[in-house]
């Protein structure tokens, strides 16, 4: 066998998601069939396929395309075949230099059937104009599907194939989620370690002890998936950052959360994150998992130190201890033999020095006492003393806030009547327009009037129903506090569970004598009926005996 009958004749085909749209035309099998019929009929021997399915023309690195231009570095491919040039790539100036720098470096001849291609019979000034255009198809395609997706996204669809974990689609509906009933007490009961003060790691223990298979392996097992690449040798091995990912992801209280990733261009493949503020959030669109109070607890524990102890417990003071000066959190020091030495410190202190802040410093079981009593004290007047709790945390008289209530929603539903009849008047005006009975000018003066007012009306509309949404939920704040303060009234001990049922914010004063060994800390706690700023500043002080 000589060495020429050796050489490959590389028949390299590519079907992108988007070529699909064309139709058969460009499917691997015609492609397939058309480049062996074009090497038969042309004597090109010792044919080898290189497809790659599924991948953009604009990113060249794809699987058989680079397993083919190894091939050709190692000197076993002397002719690369293709339908066109867009089957190549549909980056103009990538492509344009594997058909003009590199292909003719390694000896390589080129030949894009359809397009009459062939470097053996030199190039034309055209292949270069063919390459932009080709390029130019891959931008529009790619302009369209992104602003279908964001027109989807604005409109609170579902962007993601796949239902989160927990979650399964719907028999009745593909596009709706429900929970799925083998996955989702797994989500619940991830949540509930959580905010019982157990780590990550130590969830992902409990998981293994309890053999509960991970995500990825789940969705291989029912459908065969290996996106997310499950280690099917361990099956039950979970990760931290699976966890951590599951107990960040609104899904699980009922939100639909779009426009999580976004990329810069066509061609720059690398995802980068949304930042929160610009996050299209959609709230209660489908069925929840977890409550949302148990929801915005783990969030506060990720706001605060993540790092659990040696034996996997969470701080459970994390997200609620801020310095009452700087504002900046207090962080746990753990002392190893003795936890009753355990204390807190301000972290702008720890950070920047005294020159910005002071230690801070108090101990966790002082901490706990103080918080105890606390708790323990305002449970006691909302369950004994109701009426005057509930004055108290209304702020105002009871009567004044109905009578102020009853007045917002009376205006509300005058102004919404007002916005009603000037649409109905701006269509009468239309079709006094199209009949002629009132000039162009005539129409245009008045139409843009009542738009005017209907303009101010709608903003005047949105600052009433903040409003009365601050009210109610004012008011579902204070009930829901009653409600749990007749479930807990005998609290024993400070426990994560307390603290996100009743507690949203605890202040520590720095000591008015600093490093004094009789004086105390000034401790503020800030409830979970506070609302507004008058009430969030509660004091509550106790000394070190």
């Amino acid at each position: 066998m000589t060495k020429t009958e050796q050489n490959i004749t590389a028949l390299y085909c590519r079907l992108s998601h988007e070529d699909e749209l064309q139709g058969e035309s460009n499917s691997i099998t015609n492609q397939k069939a058309m480049l062996e019929k074009y090497a038969l009929e042309n004597h090109f021997g010792n044919t080898r396929f290189y497809i790659d399915d599924g991948f953009s023309g604009v990113s060249f690195d794809r699987p058989a395309f680079q397993e083919m231009i190894c091939d050709m570095e190692d000197g076993q491919i002397k002719t690369i075949i293709t339908k066109d040039l867009s089957r190549l790539g549909r980056d103009y100036l990538k492509t344009g230099t594997y058909i003009e720098l590199i292909f003719p470096q390694n000896n390589v001849r080129y030949i894009a059937v359809n397009d009459g291609v062939d470097s053996d019979k030199n190039l034309d000034e055209f292949v270069g104009l063919r390459n932009y255009f080709n390029d130019f198809y891959a931008r529009d395609i790619s302009k369209k599907i992104r602003a279908a997706q964001k027109a989807k996204a604005e409109r609170g669809e579902r962007l993601a194939s796949n239902p989160p974990y927990g979650y399964m689609k719907n028999p009745d509906n593909p596009k709706e989620i429900i929970p799925n009933p083998e996955t989702a007490p797994v989500v619940k009961k991830i949540f509930e370690l959580y905010a019982s003060g157990i780590g990550a790691r130590k969830i992902c223990t409990i998981l293994q002890d309890e053999k509960i298979v991970t995500p990825s392996v789940y969705a291989f097992q029912k459908t065969g998936s290996m996106m997310a690449h499950p280690n099917l040798g361990m099956p039950y091995a979970w990760h931290q950052t699976t966890i951590r990912h599951i107990l960040s992801n609104q899904d699980y209280i009922g939100n639909t959360v779009n426009h999580k990733t976004w990329t810069k261009s066509n061609k720059l493949k690398k995802t980068l994150q949304t930042p929160k503020e610009k996050l299209l959030i959609f709230e209660n669109t489908h069925e929840p998992i977890i409550e949302k109070h148990l929801f915005e607890a783990v969030q506060k524990h990720f706001e605060g130190r993540k790092k659990p102890s040696p034996s996997g417990e969470m701080d459970k003071y994390a997200g609620y201890l801020y310095c009452a000066d700087c504002g900046s959190r207090l962080y746990l020091h753990r002392h190893q033999q003795e936890t009753e030495k355990n204390d807190f410190f301000c972290g702008g202190y720890r950070t920047f020095g005294k020159a910005y802040c002071s230690a801070h410093y108090i101990k966790e079981r002082i901490l706990d006492s103080i918080v105890l009593e606390s708790i323990r004290r305002i449970l006691r007047f909302a369950k004994e003393e109701t009426d005057a709790f509930y004055q108290m945390a209304a702020e105002k008289g009871e009567k004044e806030a109905e009578k102020q209530y009853r007045t917002m929603k009376a205006e509300i539903s005058q102004k919404e009547v007002r916005v009603s009849e000037i649409d109905t008047i701006i269509q009468c005006l239309y079709e006094d327009r199209a009949s002629r009975r009132i000039s162009a000018e005539r129409y245009e003066m008045l139409s843009e009037k009542y738009e005017n007012e209907q303009k101010i009306l709608k903003d005047e509309l949105e600052n009433l129903r903040i409003k009365v949404n601050d009210t109610e939920m004012k008011e579902k704040f204070i009930q829901d506090f009653l409600d749990k303060a007749r479930k807990y009234a005998d609290v024993t001990e400070v426990t994560p569970e307390i603290l996100h049922q009743f507690v949203r914010k605890i202040y520590v004063h720095e000591k008015r004598q600093k490093y004094s060994r009789t004086e105390g800390n000034l401790i503020e706690i800030e409830y979970t009926f506070e609302q507004s700023k008058a009430m969030q500043r509660r004091k509550e002080m106790m000394y070190e005996m």
